[in-house]
């Protein structure tokens, strides 16, 4: 009798670890989204984030914003302690953008925050060119980690010790400072002085406007590693680079025309303390990382729908994605027990 209790036992026990320690990779998750508003720390106004996340729930699609994104509102959250992964998108834009990187990654084990940078997004460029938006954005990262870890639907779910940052264009920017890279404003005057036509970076012919000058650049310890896509980099020497001793997964396309590829991505990958993973794709442009286009989006914006001859943004889509997850597992820690930990732990 005895044995047959204890045998029972141990049946049950495998039961509940099969239903409380999801594996990092589960064939039948679909994706939640989580609306999160908290304050900006630079004025005490509210800014917004989107956090997608593995969901036990059946599979929904949603309207973001004009995206058709696959993801259900607040769905219900899959049981386990997943990684966390901010995303950070570029000037004047929308994290909402990648919403194929974040739901897919959302899909295979981590909850993935997309953050909206008061002053620098698609509707608002009221901080534009200035310092507080390069020394803010990083801190708005952090307070949008903070945030999530004090989410009452999130909290239980995500694993503190195991944050990532995805940073594409002026978002690898902000997620280098995260790690302790400290612009050198010398470096973007003397760029501009030599590529004075980079609409871009030279927007404001090289000098930032000084709306803050009680604001520096501040590293976030509890980052751990970071996913760049053609990065805007040019303010990093190698010596204030010095200080970012994190895995990186760099992406980049040698046809970027936006955001120089010799004085961004192909320096900065030989400055890193760290080599980086660095991914070179063969023509594409800057705007290959956004999520492949609908016809809609085609007919509407074309200069952002439309790839090099042969380059296959849905093929590097689904390779970068796939890279991306195995990339984080590795980095942010033992991957026997990221995404497997139980709720309640």
């Amino acid at each position: 009798m005895v044995r047959l209790c204890a045998s029972l036992l141990m049946c049950v026990l495998a039961s509940l670890n099969s239903v409380h320690a999801a594996p990092a990779s589960h064939p039948h998750w679909s994706v939640g989204f989580h609306e999160m508003s908290f304050l900006d720390p630079l004025d005490q106004q509210p800014m917004r984030a989107i956090a997608f996340y593995p969901s036990s729930d059946k599979e929904h699609t949603s309207t973001l914003e004009g995206y058709t994104v696959e993801a259900g509102e607040d769905a219900r959250v899959a049981i386990g302690r997943f990684p966390m992964l901010m995303l950070s998108h570029g000037n004047t834009g929308t994290p909402l953008a990648l919403h194929d990187l974040a739901t897919s990654l959302a899909r295979t084990g981590f909850v993935v925050v997309a953050v909206i940078h008061p002053g620098d997004n698609s509707r608002d460029h009221s901080r534009l060119g200035t310092l507080s938006n390069l020394y803010g954005r990083p801190i708005q990262i952090s307070q949008a980690i903070t945030a999530t870890l004090g989410d009452s639907m999130l909290a239980p779910f995500v694993n503190a010790h195991q944050v990532g940052v995805i940073g594409y264009s002026a978002g690898g920017e902000t997620a280098l400072i995260l790690c302790g890279a400290t612009p050198d404003l010398d470096r973007l005057r003397r760029y501009c002085r030599e590529r004075p036509d980079d609409r871009d970076a030279c927007n404001t012919q090289g000098e930032l406007i000084a709306d803050r000058d009680d604001l520096q650049p501040v590293a976030d310890p509890r980052v751990h590693a970071l996913l760049l896509m053609a990065p805007l980099s040019l303010k990093f020497g190698r010596h204030t680079l010095a200080d970012v001793h994190v895995p990186v997964l760099l992406y980049s396309g040698d046809g970027d025309k936006l955001v120089a590829f010799d004085k961004n991505a192909a320096a900065l990958a030989r400055k890193l303390p760290i080599a980086p993973d660095f991914k070179l794709l063969a023509g594409a442009g800057h705007f290959v990382f956004m999520a492949p286009c609908t016809e809609e989006q085609l007919a509407a914006m074309p200069a952002l729908c439309t790839d090099a001859d042969g380059v296959d943004r849905k093929d590097i889509h689904r390779t970068m994605t796939s890279e991306a997850s195995r990339f984080f597992f590795h980095a942010l820690g033992n991957s026997g027990r990221v995404g497997m930990q139980t709720a309640d732990q």
